[in-house]
């Protein structure tokens, strides 16, 4: 089977199908690059994400937001070993702990909404937990920054066992996978602190030289084969992995990496890895579901609103100024 995937780009007037819509992610991404988004004919990646939210609406895509879904889509195609277990999930957090610690809980339908948990809360601490459950409840995800994917997704809570049993959070592995071949590793450190990440090639070469030069996970070889495994040959999709002494573990998919309004560390990382998805747009230009996933054909709706409600600028810009590295983490 091949990708549930926008088709190749082709020319977006604003005056067609999303003027809101694209007059807003326009302005986002100028504002925070610096530059205008070349709708005509992108050709970075941070540009190709903006594409992707405008006229990607593969079905498929919700169940890979969702994040009890995605596991049994993993799970299908890796084997269960590979699935960090659910020890409670929910649409509110009940009166008592109803999982044992040391533990994370995370919002089922967003990023970077959780709270590692790693001794039993006291009862002051535990109605914090709840409150903020709550919001994150009330609150839907990716609306805006028009990120499509979420929209569908079902609030809910979970609860999983903090891997490595204690903080700090483990190293995050994001592996960029283009027309099925993993060609980059995101490594993040400092998540929950000092926030950073350093990007590599496959081969483990960094591509900008940074003070940070954490050594390849010894997984590696089987995180790269198990993310081209479950990217089938979609045009472009990230997957993230952790290892824990030497087992890896599925963390998530992830199809807008940064909303892409967050600058790489070097311009031209951003134009190589836009001619990286352009190219498998163009050897697949016929889009349907990644191998194993059963999607349907996606529709580009061109005549069609954005499925996000519509905000002002103004608050897209005040919302994105205030995220800090702390809630950034992990995208």
């Amino acid at each position: 089977m091949t990708a549930a995937v926008a088709p190749a780009p082709t020319p977006l007037c604003l005056d067609q199908g999303f003027p809101l819509a694209a007059q807003r992610v326009g302005l986002l991404y100028a504002w925070r690059h610096g530059r205008r988004v070349a709708w005509d004919h992108p050709a970075r990646f941070t540009e190709l994400v903006q594409l992707r939210k405008l006229t990607d609406r593969s079905p498929i895509q919700t169940q890979m937001m969702d994040k009890i879904a995605a596991k049994r889509l993993a799970g299908v195609r890796l084997g269960e070993e590979w699935i960090v277990p659910t020890l409670w999930q929910g649409t509110a957090l009940p009166r008592l702990i109803p999982f044992p610690v040391p533990a994370i809980i995370k919002s089922r339908h967003g990023c970077n909404q959780y709270r590692a948990i790693t001794a039993v809360p006291d009862c002051e601490r535990w109605q914090q937990l709840r409150r903020m459950a709550r919001r994150w409840q009330r609150r839907p995800y990716g609306r805006w920054l028009d990120e499509w994917a979420y929209r569908d997704v079902p609030h809910g809570i979970l609860a999983e066992p903090l891997l490595g049993g204690a903080l700090p959070l483990p190293i995050d592995y994001k592996i960029y996978v283009f027309g099925g071949i993993a060609t980059h590793v995101q490594v993040h450190l400092g998540r929950g602190g000092r926030h950073r990440w350093v990007l590599h090639d496959r081969s483990w070469r960094q591509l900008v030289r940074s003070a940070d030069e954490p050594p390849p996970p010894p997984s590696l070889a089987a995180m790269l084969e198990a993310a081209e495994t479950l990217a089938g040959d979609m045009n472009f999709l990230r997957v993230d992995f952790y290892d824990i002494g030497g087992r890896p573990y599925f963390g998530e998919y992830c199809l807008y990496p940064g909303s892409g309004l967050d600058p790489f560390a070097s311009d031209w990382i951003d134009l190589e890895l836009g001619a990286l998805w352009l190219a498998a747009m163009a050897k697949d230009a016929v889009p349907s579901a990644p191998t194993g996933h059963g999607g349907e054909q996606p529709c580009r709706l061109r005549g069609t609103p954005p499925s996000s409600r519509v905000i002002g600028i103004e608050t897209a810009f005040e919302k994105f100024h205030a995220i800090d590295d702390r809630e950034k983490e992990g995208r």
